[in-house]
């Protein structure tokens, strides 16, 4: 199987290994020449200076798989790939991408025939030596298309990838996945801020990192990650208290009240990212003062010891 795939940052750029190493042909393309050069070095990738090219260097149908941004860049992707594909091509979006754009660019490129999948894809930078998991939306011809290079990303052939539903489907998979992740991510960022908080027992956090590691409830991946952060420093004295959010969080919180369905965990778990992400805390200088309206408490002043 030969395939485009445009964007080889850090996921689109292992991923462009995995799929070289596992027998796929790649055509490579990235606005940065310098890891298209890289990777046609090291993993003997087809080259492309451009989407023009790298369409070029396919044969129908064509597979074209889009590891870019959400929003604009993969609009403007597709809006160029339109008029260089044929009816039976596939354009496969990879990126965290909203579902509503997902499914209103299938209904758009199935006016012109192409073919349309969604790949909700989640492993990070570990994907190139773990695989991926693959949350997949589309036809089942269209995914079928693409089966092979599915099969080499993900785990195993068997395993790690799935055909959940139609266009669209696979982005709201991925959405939802990212919006337990959040919740799953602060619940055990609380856990640990309470253990440290105890200064009494004077708790190796690492040691209880590694110890839940095995046969807990809450063993895990995430739990994994975490216990090997704390082995290398537990005070994180150089990290600074900021979380940014990648956007499927808020997707998910706003999907929750669309539905009408509580989601509290998710939702909280979202507002505690804006909150390590707001420098000014205007509402937390607000509360201090309401307590002095009506109580009477100190307002500790910016400065005060």
């Amino acid at each position: 199987m030969r395939m485009a795939l445009i964007g080889l940052g850090k996921m689109g750029g292992n991923m462009a290994r995995r799929l070289c190493r596992g027998g796929i042909e790649v055509v490579g393309y990235n606005r940065s020449p310098a890891i298209v050069n890289a990777l046609a070095e090291e993993e003997g990738m087809v080259p492309a200076t451009s989407l023009n090219e790298a369409v070029e260097k396919l044969t129908a149908p064509r597979v074209v798989w889009l590891m870019l941004p959400c929003g604009e860049p993969t609009e403007q992707a597709i809006e160029t790939l339109i008029p260089l594909l044929e009816a039976g091509d596939v354009i496969v979006d990879g990126g965290n991408s909203n579902y509503h754009d997902t499914q209103r660019r299938g209904e758009m490129l199935e006016q012109h025939e192409i073919r349309y999948v969604d790949s909700g894809t989640s492993g990070g930078i570990w994907g190139l030596d773990n695989g991926y998991c693959l949350m997949v939306g589309g036809t089942q011809e269209a995914v079928a298309h693409v089966e092979p290079a599915l099969k080499v990303l993900a785990p195993g052939a068997d395993r790690g990838w799935a055909h959940v539903g139609p266009v669209g489907a696979g982005h709201f998979t991925k959405m939802i996945h990212n919006g337990i992740e959040y919740g799953m991510m602060q619940a055990m960022a609380e856990g640990f801020a309470l253990m440290k908080g105890k200064e009494e027992f004077n708790l190796d956090l690492a040691q209880i990192s590694e110890l839940w590691r095995h046969s807990s409830v809450v063993r895990s991946w995430l739990l994994d990650l975490t216990a090997d952060a704390l082995q290398q420093d537990q005070k994180l004295a150089e990290v600074a208290p900021f979380v940014p959010d990648s956007g499927e969080g808020r997707w998910t919180v706003i999907e929750s009240i669309d539905q009408g369905t509580a989601a509290p965990v998710l939702s909280l778990a979202m507002s505690m990212r804006f909150t390590s992400q707001d420098k000014e805390g205007y509402d937390f200088k607000l509360l201090s003062m309401m307590r002095n309206a009506f109580g009477g408490h100190a307002v500790k002043r910016t400065g005060d010891e």
